[in-house]
């Protein structure tokens, strides 16, 4: 075990008092005379706080105290953007797990602000890049490391309404910041690409038109461009990188990178709630940017390494990896699930963001290497009175052993449910036996959720998300197109079975355009005419294509910004009026699960499953391979009470289904069914509406067209 002593630096040219201060709050605190330091550190025998000038100078001050683990000093009279780091003195054993290196400058993990990306010079590493296994690199990094900023904490929220929208009432619009932005010729140039471009009112006036109720966001945590990356020419576009926890991203602000980004956000989320729109962050708290043993030293390794990170218990030099990153966070250390907590609470209290989707978030609960509902992380959610309020959503699975937890997660949570994304378009490529899967999917996904004493807005259905096709590259390639990667060759699944009807990629064959543009039509109308919270990929209501690349993680550029001028305007029609479809009518919005009992007098059941020829579905039909068609009746005599005890009631309406290569021939429902039906929802015919719809009799037979979706409305 070593301790390395920093090299040494010019002496700064500014001299400042400290202050014993205070051990909490962790982080920079501006009280409006000075900045309290605060910085946890099992390991540390000192700590430097190191203070930068305009110009790039630097001063370094000794914390004067520690109590328990934190180590804490006041400066007064530091102003709100002042730039800082810390240098931690300590020791050097990386087979121990421990990597204190004071030569390396490091951010504050609790930084509420960060200047700048880091330059990868060979001094962020701490060792030499011709010798990965010699002696340690003692370089100073300050030079090429990003720089911690004082905020101001101060904000005029006095006219901000949460929406508080129950999640039985929402519709997710999963965008990103730079791409919704960059190219929309309504926002002035100078704001595309930014949090006040989302903020302006052409993106607002559009999402609201569109009929969504929430954008939740690909990360805004400060993350890093990856150095691979940037040496192709390419960059880090999805943000799944992150370095700062408390931070939103420098690149994303229009006003500066001294902390001017702070309230910039703000300002964003403050406009957005006053549209009626909640703000959820894709968050990423299960790894950090500074990768494996071969990483760079940028925050975590050079504080803490063994609280912050998982290691291989047998061999600590390295890093126990369940995220295919490099590293894992240890959400099993106090410290760093406080961590955790002390963001989630930041970003709701101060940035009064509604909700948060986590990534990864199966390893957020490995505590002993199995994924636990019960770790402690899931428990001081449960526990928290603040962070329990808001919307939680987990991506339910991580990369390692088990990873795959959909239904899994505690009572408080929503899931991405990746069974629905897999069964839909099952179904609606032709796979053989799906109908009985099909069944649960469209009803919430009972057998999910409901014996946890969840209810179907647990379920966060999807067709495509950011990780994978946009929908019009859906329907339109069988193989992906990642070349503009330049990874070569990915081992692994890279065929949509046939969707593409016979052309790869764009076509001039009018025939392969429409049936390619009903099935977007058909992925758009199950999702949300299914049970459970709807999330759209954004631009996939305008046929947005990435030209096939289905992992542009790495495209900053018009392979992943949307291409207004391009929008397909019938599709984008057609999205508005089956959102708008779906909020006027609670039956397709339920806030408990189908009981297949009957209705008190209306003497039907809440929901029937159908046969073409309108019988109920028997036990053999469900069980045929090869059928294609499927009719369901959803009840909207009575749903149950709202949240303020009200009775609902809605319209009834008959759903069919036809994925099938042919035109199928339905019987209509008749009887105690319905007298009549109106069609209100046609993917064969998409400019039906509940306007206009045609009327037809009860009993009648009605032909539904190969691969369609038709909706009919009972008459009163």
């Amino acid at each position: 075990m070593a301790t390395v002593t920093p090299a040494p630096v010019a002496a700064g040219r500014v001299t400042h008092e400290v202050w014993p201060g205070q051990p909490y709050p962790l982080g920079a605190t501006y009280d409006g005379v000075g900045v309290n330091f605060a910085l946890f550190t099992e390991v540390a025998s000192r700590v430097e706080l190191c203070l930068f000038d305009s110009e790039g100078n630097e001063t370094r001050l000794d914390l004067p105290e520690h109590s328990g683990f934190v180590w804490h000093g006041y400066v007064p009279s530091l102003p709100v953007g002042q730039r800082y780091g810390f240098r931690v003195h300590g020791p050097w054993s990386p087979d121990d797990g421990l990597r204190c290196l004071p030569s390396k400058l490091l951010l504050d993990p609790y930084a509420k602000a960060i200047e700048g990306q880091p330059r990868f010079d060979e001094a962020l590493f701490p060792y030499r890049f011709d010798h990965p296994d010699g002696p340690v690199n003692d370089a100073d990094s300050g030079p090429f490391a990003q720089r911690s900023v004082v905020v101001n904490p101060y904000f005029d929220w006095s006219n901000d309404r949460l929406p508080r929208r129950p999640l039985n009432e929402t519709v997710i619009y999963e965008t990103h910041v730079k791409g919704f932005t960059m190219r929309h010729p309504d926002i002035p140039e100078a704001l595309r690409g930014t949090y006040a471009g989302l903020a302006h009112p052409a993106a607002i006036r559009y999402l609201t038109e569109l009929g969504v109720t929430a954008v939740e966001l690909l990360p805004v945590h400060q993350f890093v461009q990856d150095d691979g990356l940037t040496r192709k020419g390419l960059r880090n576009y999805w943000g799944y990188n992150s370095i700062g926890f408390f931070a939103p991203h420098n690149e994303y602000a229009a006003g500066g990178q001294h902390g001017e980004q702070v309230a910039e956000f703000k300002a964003m989320v403050a406009g957005l709630h006053a549209a009626g729109l909640e703000v959820i962050l894709d968050v990423v708290y299960n790894h950090t940017a500074e990768g494996n043993h071969l990483g760079p030293m940028l925050c975590f390794k050079g504080i803490d390494n063994a609280a912050y990170y998982r290691l291989v218990e047998d061999d600590k030099r390295f890093y126990f990896d369940t995220t295919g990153t490099g590293n894992t966070l240890n959400a099993a250390h106090p410290y760093a699930l406080q961590l955790i907590m002390d963001s989630l609470r930041y970003w709701v209290s101060e940035m009064h963001v509604d909700g948060f989707r986590f990534d990864l978030a199966a390893a957020l609960g490995r505590e002993t290497g199995r994924v636990d509902p019960t770790a402690g992380f899931f428990n001081l959610i449960q526990q928290d009175p603040i962070v329990s309020q808001v919307k939680l959503i987990a991506e339910p699975w991580d990369t390692g052993e088990d990873g795959y937890q959909v239904g899994n997660f505690p009572p408080l949570w929503s899931e991405w449910n990746g069974k629905y994304r897999d069964t839909v378009r099952d179904y609606w490529r032709g796979e053989p036996g799906t109908l009985s899967e099909l069944a649960n999917r469209l009803t919430g996904s009972s057998d999910l959720y409901e014996t946890s004493a969840r209810r179907p807005h647990a379920s966060i259905n999807f067709i495509t998300a950011h990780d994978g096709f946009t929908l019009a590259d859906l329907v339109s390639y069988n193989d992906k197109h990642n070349e503009a990667n330049q990874e070569g060759e990915i081992p692994g699944e890279s065929h949509n079975r046939s969707w593409n009807h016979g052309a790869e990629g764009p076509t001039d064959d009018p025939h392969i355009t429409e049936l390619r543009r009903r099935q977007q039509r058909n992925f758009l109308a199950t999702l949300f005419l299914s049970q459970g919270v709807p999330m759209l990929l954004g631009g996939d209501e305008i046929g947005r294509t990435q030209g096939g690349n289905n992992n542009a993680y790495c495209q900053d550029n018009e392979i992943s910004w949307y291409d207004w001028q391009a929008a397909d305007e019938e599709l984008l029609d057609f999205s508005r009026r089956l959102i708008a479809l779906q909020a006027a009518h609670p039956v397709f919005r339920r806030r408990h699960w189908f009981q297949g009992r009957p209705i008190r007098g209306a003497g039907v059941t809440d929901i029937a499953w159908l046969s073409t020829d309108g019988t109920p579905m028997s036990d053999e039909q469900w069980d045929e391979g090869w059928s294609r068609a499927l009719g369901v009746f959803l009840a909207g005599d009575d749903l149950g009470a709202d949240g303020r005890g009200q009775r609902i009631s809605d319209d009834s309406f008959y759903l069919m289904l036809n994925a099938s290569g042919e035109d199928v021939p339905f019987r209509l429902p008749d009887g105690q069914l319905a007298q009549a039906w109106q069609a209100v929802l046609d993917t064969a015919r998409p400019a039906i509406s509940e306007a206009d719809g045609p009327t037809h009799e009860a009993g009648a037979e009605l032909a539904v067209t190969a691969r369609s979706l038709l909706l009919l409305k009972r008459v009163r």
